[in-house]
């Protein structure tokens, strides 16, 4: 397990597949700076724990996969959730293990980003996704943008990320950003399942093929500019309209 308050890790019996818990269901697995400092700790555990090949991604309790980035931080001013947000969803891109992102609830904001990060992904049939960050007063931000264009395409991003609108696991599936929808109940089991036929197979095939996915996606739209994410998010803080929409959204 890991030492992180707000992420969990455990390990099968065998060693091969670890699941790795979102740990605020209090607050919607919403993600703090303290989550995501725990989150990059988590990653660089598992990258040192050489039976693991699977790690399943969750949020703790039905209610949301996550929530976001900690509004009450976004509230605070502090700068660092840009970096760590980038930081978190590229440990969580660059682990080792592949890994399965099991979604229930609300996915939202950061959590879409985070998720986006994941190999694969299962949807629970209510999950509902949304990327309200325009609405919010701020740009997406986490290389968000670039990995929603390669998952999704061009035209789907633009619509979701400037509307704000949500959509269902359903229409997820429809645009091929989750691999599968399965009844609520089961999520769980379903997400294993898939980790134990992934961890059956032999390591070197498995391992290659997720590097060189990762490598041929960076090819089609890189996150390297992502680095401008802290930028943005300044820019943000100096637009009028965009203070004042941010003021708005959390009263």
């Amino acid at each position: 397990m890991s030492d992180g308050a707000n992420v969990e890790v455990r390990h099968g019996a065998d060693g091969r597949i670890a699941l790795m818990t979102l740990n605020r269901p209090e607050k919607h697995n919403a993600l703090s700076i303290a989550l995501l400092r725990d989150l990059v700790e988590a990653c660089h555990q598992l990258n040192r724990a050489p039976d693991v090949r699977v790690v399943i991604i969750r949020g703790a309790g039905d209610k949301a996969f996550s929530a976001g980035f900690d509004l009450v931080d976004l509230a605070s001013g502090d700068a660092s959730g840009a970096q760590l947000g980038f930081d978190a969803t590229e440990a969580i891109d660059r682990l080792r293990p592949v890994t399965i992102a099991a979604i229930q609830g609300h996915c939202i904001g950061g959590g879409v980003v985070l998720a986006s990060a994941c190999n694969l992904r299962i949807a629970a049939a209510s999950t509902r996704f949304r990327v309200p960050e325009i609405d919010v007063g701020i740009p997406l931000a986490w290389s968000g943008l670039p990995r929603l264009v390669r998952e999704l395409g061009p035209a789907i991003t633009n619509e979701l990320v400037m509307t704000g609108r949500p959509f269902s696991a359903e229409e997820a599936h429809s645009w091929r950003f989750v691999n599968r929808v399965v009844v609520d109940d089961l999520l769980e089991s379903a997400a294993m399942k898939l980790a134990e036929t992934i961890a059956s197979k032999p390591r070197l095939g498995v391992f290659a093929t997720k590097q060189q996915v990762r490598i041929a996606s960076e090819h089609i739209v890189s996150t390297a500019a992502s680095d401008m994410d802290r930028t943005l998010i300044a820019s943000a803080g100096a637009d009028a309209e965009s203070r004042e929409t941010m003021r708005d959204y959390l009263k």
